[in-house]
This record gives C-alpha cells, sequence and structure tokens, in this order.
C-alpha cells in the first residue's frame, strides 16, 4: 500500500508549480527564477525570503531534490542551487489539483447569492 501524499499549504503548491515551471527553461529552477515565475504568474508580491525558507522545508520533506551547478563567471564565481520535483511532490500535487477540483465541481462565483 503506497502511503498517502503529503498534504500541501497554499504556498508551497505554488512554489513546487514554480519549480515545476522554472525546471523547462534554460535556466533551470532556482531561487531567483522560482521567485520571478512566482510573481509573474500570480500577480502578487512575493518575499524571496520566504520562497528560499519554502524550497529548504518542501527539500527537507522530500518533495524536492537540489543540486549546486558549476560556478559562473556572471555570478562573480559563485554556484547556484537548482531544484527538480520527486516522485511525491507530482503525487502531492496531483492529490491537491484532485481535491481542489472536487470542491469546486457544480459551484458558480458568478450566480448570483
Amino acid at each position: 500500500m503506497t502511503p498517502a501524499p503529503l498534504p500541501l499549504g497554499e504556498f508551497e503548491q505554488m512554489v513546487l508549480l514554480a519549480v515545476l515551471r522554472a525546471s523547462d527553461t534554460a535556466d533551470g529552477a532556482y531561487g531567483i527564477t522560482v521567485h520571478d515565475e512566482l510573481t509573474r504568474r500570480t500577480g502578487r508580491r512575493v518575499a524571496r525570503g520566504a520562497v528560499y525558507m519554502t524550497l529548504d522545508r518542501l527539500e527537507k520533506k522530500g518533495l524536492l531534490a537540489s543540486w549546486t551547478t558549476a560556478p559562473t563567471a556572471e555570478r562573480g564565481g559563485r554556484a547556484r542551487r537548482c531544484y527538480r520535483l520527486t516522485k511525491p511532490a507530482r503525487a502531492a500535487l496531483a492529490a491537491s489539483q484532485a481535491a481542489l477540483q472536487r470542491l469546486w465541481a457544480g459551484l458558480d462565483l458568478k450566480a448570483s447569492s
């Protein structure tokens, strides 16, 4: 029997989805690209510190894996920590998506109350 997916908070979901989207870019998913993706896609102001704290927390939960790139000249010789989703992260996102779809099913916010 497979364990139930970990429940995710809203911001954790958004960070995981931003990592997934940023992973497809040439630069990959690292703190700044995840932050920029969140800001662009949500239209919200997001603190970089909150992104980095959440990336660390998600990695400790086993939902993200990370690696360090080689140092680059454009970063003054500093390396980047890049992230990718793990299988449990994909399962948790799928479970969250299904739960939200069940909750939204049949609701119409445009209808008068």
